[in-house]
């Protein structure tokens, strides 16, 4: 019999498998992989690090979405904008994969390199070494939540009617369609004005 034309295993095929699973079931694990691909679980084991390399598998497939281009406009305050729009609509695409994202700490090369080009923006735009990470992982705070936010039900809550809570009532019933766009946006907006105050006070 001939060779066949791709490998029965390779990242690519890892890193797709444990995305559906996680579609699927909200997890995944490296035996559920091998399953998934009629492979030995020795044999992902021989192509990833662990449960970790897939992670960081996952990262790197999900910030290849990000539009790292947006990182070049200016002024910097425009580019920050347009790159957290860019983050949010790539992990909105796989909001199941964020809690498993955020609960490691980043390894994947490119995510990196993608941090290393906000940090120079944020450095050359004046804010001192000091403020880079509150503000890079206050940015992150609104978008993975915001991600998470446009996965789920339109409806916030379900009122009891042995529960009297009229305000709350009214309120839900007055927020119309796009509730999750638009709380994304009083996020953005509030922490740019503050990101600008910041940077105003240091001038």
């Amino acid at each position: 019999m001939g060779r066949p034309r791709r490998p029965l295993l390779d990242r690519e095929r890892i890193t797709t498998t444990a995305l559906q699973l996680i579609d699927e079931q909200g997890d995944f694990s490296v035996p559920r992989i091998a399953r998934r691909l009629g492979a030995q679980t020795g044999s992902v084991y021989h192509r990833v690090d662990g449960r970790d390399g897939i992670v960081e598998l996952l990262r790197e497939r999900v910030a290849s979405a990000i539009d790292v281009t947006t990182l070049d406009l200016r002024p910097w305050d425009t580019a920050l904008e347009a790159w957290a729009r860019s983050c949010r609509a790539a992990f909105a695409a796989r909001p199941r994969t964020i809690p498993l994202l955020m609960t490691s700490p980043v390894r994947a090369p490119r995510v990196l390199e993608q941090y290393e080009r906000a940090v120079a923006l944020l450095r050359d735009a004046g804010f001192g070494a000091d403020e880079v990470m509150p503000l890079l992982v206050a940015l992150e705070n609104p978008v993975l939540g915001s991600a998470l936010d446009l996965a789920a039900p339109e409806s916030m809550g379900e009122l009891a009617q042995d529960t009297p809570t009229p305000l709350l009532a009214e309120a839900l019933a007055a927020v119309g369609e796009g509730r999750a766009d638009r709380a994304f946006e009083v996020g953005l907006t509030g922490f740019l004005d503050h990101a600008r105050a910041m940077r105003a006070a240091r001038a």
